[in-house]
């Protein structure tokens, strides 16, 4: 009797799907070591090195970076910014989730240095979340890295959620005190 509740147990564990766990990795944004693709007096893009091959294009307009990823990136897509003069961390930490079986990057969160509008000196920091989902890439959430004591754990709380997010339709969500800019 015991064998065959030790059975039943068993496969039942194995019909119950395992949940999602979530993972880190941290990659060098370096422009320097980036393939410049475009370059003129208005901005320039690069192709740079991102997590195990995962495309990864740097556009840089108006004093403004932005960052687009995978492997159908349109150069026609409207690329997303913040709205201040703006410089990017050194440092992109993708947020990897193994509910395929493998480590896939789900989601990504930059450091972005906002810019006093007046001065054009570095004022705040905000750790923009992108959701990498093939045809619903963007923003999700923006959280204010100076005023936010936790706000690494809450940008990977939102990182998380990637694949929840309707790019169409759906507001970016601003998380915690935000006085960035």
């Amino acid at each position: 009797m015991k064998q065959i509740l030790a059975a039943m147990l068993a496969i039942a564990a194995l019909a119950t799907p395992a949940q999602a766990a979530f993972n880190s990795a941290y990659t060098d944004l370096d422009l320097d070591e980036c393939l410049v693709l475009d370059a003129d007096d208005f901005g320039a893009s690069w192709a740079c090195p991102g997590y195990k091959g995962y495309p990864l294009m740097v556009s840089e307009g108006d004093l403004r970076f932005s960052l687009a990823y995978g492997f159908n990136i349109d150069p026609s897509d409207r690329w997303q910014t913040l709205p201040p003069f703006n410089r990017l961390g050194e440092k992109l930490e993708w947020r990897l989730s193994n509910d395929l079986g493998r480590w896939m990057p789900i989601a990504t969160i930059v450091r972005y240095h906002t810019a006093d509008p007046e001065t054009g000196v570095d004022k705040g920091q905000v750790l923009v979340v992108t959701q990498l989902v093939e045809g619903n890439m963007c923003h999700i959430a923006y959280i204010d890295a100076v005023a936010n004591e936790n706000a690494n754990e809450l940008a990977r709380e939102a990182a998380d959620k990637s694949g929840d997010f309707d790019c169409a339709n759906d507001e970016v969500e601003v998380i915690g005190t935000f006085e960035a800019y």
